[in-house]
């Protein structure tokens, strides 16, 4: 049965140590499906970069537990080896709870738990936090410690001892050491097309892991499940019949890159053909294109080649213009505004289509729920989704301005707030930009947990004229 790697907090290296157990899985010869707990996009990128295979977020809040365990029963055993890495401390959840937190899915799955515990101040105390976690939930199965930041042999005898004290089992120590440290950012760790060095970082994680994991004991906790796939394939939806393909671009590049892939995954099933298009090369949009869908990702570290990209701008008005459905989530929706400024404060300007200006802001972090407040290009009157927001840059405008009808007035279609949003500590509000061709909003969905939305999407391009390329 796969383990679940998680942690007594964020920063305890429970990423290092999936990225470790991935490498050297893979310079075994071994393949291994990874997932990761939670709304995450940064830390999937690095695993799948290490496995070879997609990444797959189990998100029970996201996509519901059916759909979790589904996914993590057909993708898990495709593969001969898997494993999980859990979301910040092993019971945080949504809000105080433990709702959607590591111990919830590893509960659901019943999966054995390797708890990764970020030793380098600690000594005897170690044994009063593991034992702490161990018996908070005694049904809980917690197989074993990984300790990380281990500063000499002393310092690692002193902390077996604690464990032994307690009847814990060791798996492995790692040494304290900068070449260990994992570059982060502001939402996260580095994407993985960042990290220049990554081939050489693989070799590296594979060596940690060779070196510093008890493999003995380890390599039984990453046997994939044994369940059969065609028992647990849900029913499909059935595939649309076209007499021709239905193209749908993707902004993917540097700037947007957020997207779980399900998304692309999903759009096929309905019959659409996925088109990759980046802004940031000043690309046009493929011509044919009849929808356009604008992921999350770091627009606010390209601000200004974005601005200087005139003829990806000129192609998103130009969609907007002739009707295409437009999807944007999140760093996609601030390609929309009239300006994003850069992470020194300087503005440069955008789509002009939406009557907003961005710059960094306070945090906005956690689920919501959303409450439509119209019929929509996705969204029905009155459904009920739950997102994640995550995102420091904020808006000067919102939804339901004077100005809203005037700008996306000029592509045809007035627009009104998209939806009501409510969270853990986040009083509602009115967010978003909403219309028969427009879904734009701060919040991430998993379309796993809301099919119906590229069903709806893909209903909405099979309906809109192909795109013509600018002359």
């Amino acid at each position: 049965m796969p383990c679940l790697i998680a942690a007594p907090a964020s920063g305890s290296g429970k990423t290092l140590v999936s990225l470790a157990l991935t490498a050297m899985a893979r310079r075994h010869g071994r393949t291994i499906q990874t997932f990761k707990v939670g709304p995450d996009y940064l830390d999937p990128q690095l695993l799948t970069a290490a496995s070879g295979r997609p990444c797959r977020n189990l998100d029970p809040l996201l996509c519901g537990e059916a759909w979790v365990q589904a996914s993590f029963q057909r993708h898990g055993c495709a593969a001969q080896l898997a494993l999980v890495e859990g979301v910040m401390g092993l019971f945080d959840g949504r809000g105080p709870s433990t709702v959607g937190s590591s111990a919830a899915v590893a509960a659901l799955l019943g999966l054995p738990v390797v708890l990764v515990v970020e030793a380098s101040r600690q000594a005897g105390s170690l044994a009063a936090l593991v034992r702490g976690f161990r018996d908070h939930q005694p049904k809980l199965h917690i197989a074993g410690v990984v300790l990380n930041g281990i500063g000499s042999e002393r310092h690692h005898a002193l902390l077996a001892e604690a464990l032994a004290s307690i009847a814990m089992p060791l798996l492995g120590a790692l040494p304290r050491h900068d070449s260990l440290e994992l570059p982060s950012r502001h939402l996260g760790l580095l994407p993985a097309h960042e990290l220049g060095d990554l081939q050489q970082r693989l070799g590296a994680w594979a060596d940690l892991a060779e070196r510093h994991l008890d493999l003995e004991q380890l390599w039984p906790l990453l046997e994939a499940p044994q369940w059969s796939p065609a028992s647990l394939q849900p029913a499909a939806s059935p595939r649309p019949t076209a007499s021709s393909p239905v193209p749908v671009a993707i902004a993917s590049d540097a700037a947007f890159h957020f997207r779980y892939p399900e998304a692309a995954e999903l759009l096929e099933a309905q019959g659409l053909t996925v088109l990759p298009w980046s802004p940031l090369a000043n690309e046009a949009l493929p011509p044919g294109s009849r929808a356009l869908i604008l992921p999350g990702g770091y627009p606010e570290l390209h601000a200004a080649a974005l601005a200087s990209s005139c003829r990806s701008l000129a192609a998103l008005r130009g969609a907007a213009a002739a009707g295409l459905p437009i999807y944007a989530e999140c760093g996609g929706l601030l390609l929309l505004g009239q300006s994003l400024a850069d992470a020194n404060g300087l503005a440069h300007a955008m789509a002009g289509l939406l009557p907003f200006h961005a710059r960094r802001g306070s945090l906005s972090l956690g689920y919501r729920d959303a409450l439509a407040h119209n019929d929509g290009l996705v969204l029905r009157r009155g459904e009920r989704l739950c997102g994640h927001e995550f995102h420091r840059w904020q808006l000067n405008d919102q939804p339901g301005s004077a100005a809203d009808d005037e700008l996306w007035g000029q592509a045809g279609e007035a627009t009104a707030p998209l939806w009501q949003l409510a969270g853990w500590g986040s009083p509602a509000r009115a967010e978003g930009w909403g219309s028969p061709q427009l879904h734009a909003s701060w919040l991430h969905l998993h379309w796993g947990g809301c099919p119906q939305i590229p069903h709806r999407l893909a209903a909405a391009a099979r309906r809109a004229s192909p795109l013509t390329p600018l002359i």
